[in-house]
C-alpha cells in the first residue's frame, strides 16, 4: 500500500501538480436488525478504493477509483490533474494552504473486542431478545439493531505525510411505537436514529444491556399515548444529554464549519451567522457555555488521530466562557483566515473529496448534579431524546421536539408529557443557560448520520453532553 501511495504521489507531481495527497481506504461492515422478533436484515458490505487530490495552477483537482493497481493509480492521478487545470481556467483565487507539521505515523486501532469476531448468531440473538424485551399489549411495532465496522486508511502527501490508521466502530439501539388509532407515539433508548455509536468494541454494545431495559421503553412509549400534551408559552427547561447532543450539533457544531461561512457550502440549511469579525466579539453564550472541538477523546464516534489532510487531532475552544472564540476549518479556509488549522478536513469514502466536518464537538460539562439542575426550577419542563429538528438557512431560529418529557413543579418532575418541543434564537438561547451538569451526567454521543455536501457525505460525529438548564424558553410550538 505504502509504494502505491508513493506511485500515485510521484505521478501527480510529473504531471504538474504543486500539491497532491492520496487516500487508499478499505473497510468492512457489518449490519443485523431486527423488527417484532423476527430478523429483518443482516448487511455485510466492504469496500476498497483510493482518491487523489491535487493542487494545480492554483486550483483544485480529484479523482478516484476502486481499481486498487498501480496503472489505474497513474490513470487516476493524471485525471485529478487534467481536472485541475482544467479548474484553473475559470478560477479567481489560487489555492493557498496553510502551513501544518508533517507526520510520518502507524495508528493501530488499540480495541481489543472487535466486533468482527463476535459471532454472528450472538447479534441475531441480541437483536431478537432486545425486540422481545419490549413486547406488551398497545406496541405496534419494535425495532433493534446493532453495527460494527472496521477501516484501514493510508493517507500520504508530496509534503512528506505518510499515515496509516485503523478505525474500529460498534453502536447499537432499540425503539418501540404505540397508537390508540388517533396518536402515534416513540420512545428510543438509548438515543433516536439508531442508537448510539462510538469508536469502541463489542463491549460498548453489551454494556448498553438492550434486553434489560426493553421493558421500561415499552410502559413509557404506552404512558405517551395518555400523557398531556406540551403546553404552550414560556417556561424553563431542562434538557437531557442526548437532546442536547442534537442541540449543539445544528446550533453550533454546523454553524461554526468555516466553508460554510465562507460560501463555499451551502448545501442543508448550509450558511451560517457566526462571521469573522463575530470572532473574539460575539457573546454566544453565557458564562458557563464552554464549547470545544476535540477528536483526541478517547473512543468518540468523531474522534481520529489525523484528518484527511494529515492535520493532528486537537483539542480547541470554539466557544471559551460564552465568547465565540474558534471555527472548525480546513487548510485552505484556515488560510484565508490566517489561523492555524484545528483539522477538521474529513471525506464519507474514498470515492469523496474532504470537506469541512464536525468532529466531536462538546458543551463541557458544569458542576451540578441531576436534582440541583431539576431543583432549580420551579414551573417547567425536562425534555428527554430527539423527535424531530429544523433550523434556518444561517442556523439561528430553532425548533427542536423531543420523545417525552415531564413537568417541573417547585423543583420536583412531575406529569409526564408527550412530544415536548421548544424554540429559541441561538445566541438568546445559549445565553439563557444558567446550569450545566457535572462530569458524571456527561456522556459522548455518536450520532451516524450528519449529511452534509453535494453529492451528500454521511458524516460520524459525536457530540459530548450532559443536560442543562435554560431559563424563559418558548415551549409548544407547533402543538
Amino acid at each position: 500500500m505504502k509504494d502505491l501511495v508513493e506511485r500515485a504521489l510521484k505521478k501527480a507531481r510529473l504531471e504538474g501538480a504543486s500539491y497532491g495527497d492520496i487516500r487508499l481506504i478499505t473497510e468492512t461492515s457489518e449490519h443485523v436488525s431486527a423488527k417484532d422478533g423476527i430478523i429483518k436484515a443482516i448487511v455485510s458490505d466492504s469496500s476498497v478504493g483510493f482518491g487523489i487530490r491535487v493542487i494545480a495552477d492554483g486550483a483544485w483537482g480529484f479523482s478516484s477509483s476502486s481499481t486498487v493497481t498501480p496503472e489505474e493509480i497513474d490513470k487516476v492521478a493524471a485525471e485529478a490533474v487534467a481536472i485541475a487545470k482544467a479548474s484553473a481556467k475559470v478560477t479567481h483565487d489560487p489555492v493557498k494552504l496553510a502551513e501544518i507539521d508533517i507526520h510520518v505515523d502507524d495508528v493501530p486501532s488499540g480495541i481489543s473486542d472487535d466486533p468482527r469476531e463476535v459471532p454472528l448468531e450472538k447479534k441475531v440473538a441480541l437483536v431478537l431478545d432486545a425486540t422481545r424485551s419490549m413486547e406488551a399489549q398497545g406496541v405496534v411495532a419494535r425495532n433493534a439493531s446493532v453495527h460494527g465496522s472496521y477501516q484501514e486508511k493510508y493517507f500520504g502527501s508530496t509534503e512528506g505525510a505518510m499515515i496509516r490508521q485503523e478505525k474500529i466502530e460498534s453502536g447499537a439501539g432499540m425503539e418501540a411505537y404505540a397508537s390508540d388509532g388517533k396518536t402515534f407515539v416513540k420512545r428510543s433508548y438509548p438515543q433516536s436514529f439508531g442508537g448510539d455509536f462510538a469508536r469502541l468494541g463489542w463491549s460498548f454494545v453489551e454494556n448498553m444491556d438492550l434486553p434489560g431495559n426493553g421493558k421500561r421503553v415499552s410502559q413509557e412509549v404506552l404512558a405517551l399515548l395518555k400523557a398531556k400534551p406540551c403546553p404552550k408559552g414560556r417556561k424553563d427547561i431542562v434538557i437531557d444529554g442526548a437532546q442536547m447532543a442534537l442541540q449543539v450539533h445544528e446550533s453550533l457544531g454546523h454553524p461554526t464549519e468555516l466553508d460554510r461561512v465562507f460560501g463555499t457550502e451551502a448545501g442543508y440549511a448550509g450558511r451560517s451567522f457566526m462571521k469573522p469579525d463575530m470572532l473574539n466579539k460575539l457573546q454566544y453564550g453565557s458564562k458557563i457555555v464552554n464549547i470545544t472541538a476535540d477528536a483526541t477523546i478517547p473512543g468518540a464516534f468523531g474522534g481520529f488521530a489525523y484528518d484527511d489532510e494529515g492535520v493532528k487531532a486537537k483539542r480547541v475552544f470554539l466557544v471559551k466562557d460564552g465568547l465565540f472564540v474558534g471555527y472548525l476549518d480546513s487548510r485552505e479556509d484556515a488560510a484565508k483566515l490566517g489561523t492555524k488549522p484545528m483539522g477538521a478536513m474529513r471525506a464519507s469514502s474514498w470515492a469523496r473529496i474532504p470537506i469541512v466536518r464536525m468532529v466531536s464537538v462538546n458543551l463541557e460539562p458544569g458542576d451540578l448534579t441531576f436534582d440541583q439542575l431539576i431543583g432549580g426550577v420551579q414551573d417547567g419542563i425536562f425534555m428527554a431524546t430527539t423527535l424531530s429538528w429544523s433550523i434556518d438557512d444561517h442556523r439561528l431560529n430553532f425548533q427542536f421536539s423531543a420523545e417525552i418529557g415531564w413537568e417541573i413543579k417547585n423543583g420536583k418532575l412531575g406529569e409526564m408529557i408527550r412530544t415536548p418541543s421548544y424554540t429559541g434564537i441561538t445566541p438568546e438561547f445559549w445565553n439563557s443557560c444558567d446550569g450545566i451538569g457535572n462530569r458524571d451526567l456527561w456522556h459522548v454521543w455518536g450520532v451516524p448520520n450528519c449529511g452534509k455536501g453535494e453529492p451528500a457525505q454521511i458524516m460520524h460525529v459525536s457530540h459530548g453532553t450532559a443536560p442543562a438548564r435554560f431559563r424563559n424558553i418558548e415551549v409548544g410550538v407547533g402543538s
